[in-house]
């Protein structure tokens, strides 16, 4: 999944993609590049982020997925929003999939996925964006997170969406120490008991910087080591910045994941 952040404030590109004809260039860029899943953003959740209107976020993101469902490319588009009005007008647009950080908790976001029909991506956070860090605190994460999922999941299908259509996402960065995250990513393999795809979002992420002391243009490689060690663990998506580097790790960890296959047939 290559993230596509149309805003202005946007914590890893500088707001490089807040016009719709770049924005739509980069996207081509990161199909040919190996993207399966571009993830069109119109509202920043980064730490002290500013919330939006849902007008303006409309007027961000739908230029944007028209343009890239008009160029015809061969990938899935999903929408990063938590407004249940944004997640009509994107989906009616051309998005996909529906891809929140509040899983599907703020006011009519869960009826209109379900009535959407459309694959859902539920995302752990603790508080909000502009609160997120402040403090973070768990007796357990691990226990927490698979609490909130087991509530997530039950919400949803009482709603009218299936479990098929589910997709979990831990929430690396939101509201998470260092330690939770690290504890998270140690234990990324106990999310596969749901039997739902689980995505995992480290892309040059703060706790890459906490550990490499490095800013965020610096985490490049510390982020595609972050993803091939999601795989291992058994995630399905990625969600990445820097797909080309990203897809390459891929290739060669699947080409001798499907070598050591044919040496067992043999």
């Amino acid at each position: 999944m290559g993230v596509l952040n149309v805003t202005p404030d946007s914590f890893s590109d500088d707001g490089c993609f807040s016009q719709v004809d770049l924005a739509i260039q980069q996207a081509r860029l990161m199909v040919e590049k190996g993207a399966n899943i571009i993830d069109v953003g119109g509202e920043s959740t980064r730490p002290k982020a500013t919330p939006v209107s849902i007008e303006e976020e409309i007027d961000r993101v739908i230029p944007v997925i028209k343009g890239i469902r008009a160029q015809h490319f061969d990938v899935l588009i999903s929408i990063d929003t938590s407004k249940a009005a944004v997640m009509k007008a994107a989906v009616e647009a051309g998005a996909n999939i529906i891809n929140d950080v509040y899983a599907l908790r703020r006011e009519g976001s869960l009826e209109m996925a379900a009535s959407l029909s459309v694959p859902v991506c539920l995302m752990h956070m603790q508080d909000k964006p502009e609160t997120m860090q402040d403090a973070p605190r768990y007796s357990n994460v691990l226990e927490e997170v698979h609490e909130f999922f087991k509530q997530r999941i039950k919400a949803c299908e009482e709603a009218g969406i299936p479990q098929n259509k589910i997709i979990l996402d831990p929430g690396f960065g939101f509201g998470k120490t260092l330690q939770h995250n690290l504890n998270l990513l140690a234990n990324l393999d106990s999310f596969n008991v749901y039997g739902c795809p689980v995505l995992a979002g480290l892309s040059r992420k703060s706790m890459l910087g906490e550990l490499l002391h490095k800013e965020v243009s610096e985490r490049m490689l510390g982020s595609v080591a972050a993803a091939l060690l999601a795989i291992t663990k058994g995630v399905s998506i990625v969600r990445v910045h820097d797909v080309e580097e990203t897809s390459d790790a891929l290739k060669i960890y699947n080409a001798v994941q499907d070598a050591s296959v044919r040496h067992t047939d043999d």
